[in-house]
């Protein structure tokens, strides 16, 4: 599936539910936006309520203070959404510990053997609307 900004990186499975990006440069690793997990849930509703979801791979830590979603290498030198971070992942990968669920983070949505990243322009329009939404509902109460 490619989405909106033509952008399209591949993530592999490993037997530790963790990912490495595809042999080669390191610059084909993914980049993590974090966000606040109450956003992160809401743009993941928003993210797959089209008629073709356009949602990549997505972790939460542990306590489940924030989610991550995968989005292209190159996203992190010109994110600037408030609220959000995007780091580099430098091509070290992500490797989920191997204690018991509930002990770090996990995969909300795990990534498959040829499953896209997040576009960062659909995820940046996204995380705006579920702001939106979660100031709205908290003036409500």
């Amino acid at each position: 599936m490619e989405t909106s900004g033509g952008s399209r990186t591949t993530v592999r499975r490993t037997a530790d539910q963790g990912f490495s990006a595809p042999p080669g440069d390191a610059g084909d690793a993914p980049d993590l936006v974090t966000v606040p997990a109450r956003q992160g849930l809401e743009a993941v509703d928003i993210l797959r309520r089209g008629a073709t979801p356009v949602v990549g791979p997505v972790l939460h830590d542990g306590s489940c203070d924030t989610l991550g979603f995968l989005v292209p290498p190159g996203t992190a030198e010109e994110w600037d959404m408030p609220g959000s971070a995007c780091t580099r992942t430098n091509g070290r990968g992500l490797r989920l510990p191997a204690g018991p669920p509930g002990s770090g983070p996990a995969w909300l949505l795990p990534p498959d053997d040829t499953g896209p990243v997040t576009d960062p322009a659909v995820l940046r329009e996204a995380l705006g609307e579920a702001a939106r939404m979660i100031e709205a509902a908290d003036r409500c109460r």
